[in-house]
């Protein structure tokens, strides 16, 4: 082969400056380039780590808040529920007592009556739509940062108990 002739001196000078280059090359990727791909690597692996442990803190407050969110729910319902009882049983002795004495004024007495536990009803879920609404504006802020609209929170929370009652 005319191209691997050793006797032609040019051959020579030609494999030996092929061995330098590939050498510089190998030298060149050795101590420099792959060390700055292994550390970008690196840092790549850092920050994956670092937001996937982010991530799985916020997924853990984002379920508690949830859980806070039900639990203050279950507790608002309660306690307007036992208002409203309360109110009811109230209403409804101070009835059966004045109907003895007077059947008119007993009319007059259930309308109050009525009025009374309406009015305590509407305070009773005034209250839980204001807990609500309040809980839900502080998980939102918690969750994204930022503070939400509160006629938008106002208005979910009013289609949501709309949609309850």
């Amino acid at each position: 082969m005319p191209q691997l002739d050793f006797s032609n001196p040019l051959t020579i000078s030609q494999v030996v400056w092929m061995f330098l280059i590939f050498g510089a090359l190998y030298m060149a990727l050795r101590y420099w380039a792959l060390p700055q791909v292994a550390t970008v690597l690196e840092t790549r692996e850092l920050r994956i780590s670092t937001d996937l442990a982010s991530a799985r803190d916020a997924k853990e407050a984002a379920d508690q808040a949830a859980l806070d969110i039900a639990e203050r729910s279950r507790s608002a319902s309660a306690e307007a529920q036992a208002q409203v009882a309360k109110a009811s049983d109230g209403a409804k002795r101070e009835a059966a007592d004045r109907a003895r004495t007077d059947g008119e004024q007993l009319e007059r007495q259930l309308a109050e009556a009525e009025q009374r536990i309406s009015a305590a009803r509407q305070q009773a879920m005034g209250a839980l739509r204001q807990v609500a609404g309040d809980t839900a504006t502080a998980v939102v802020a918690r969750l994204t940062g930022q503070s939400p609209d509160p006629a938008r929170v106002d208005a979910a929370v009013g289609n949501v108990m709309t949609a309850r009652s």
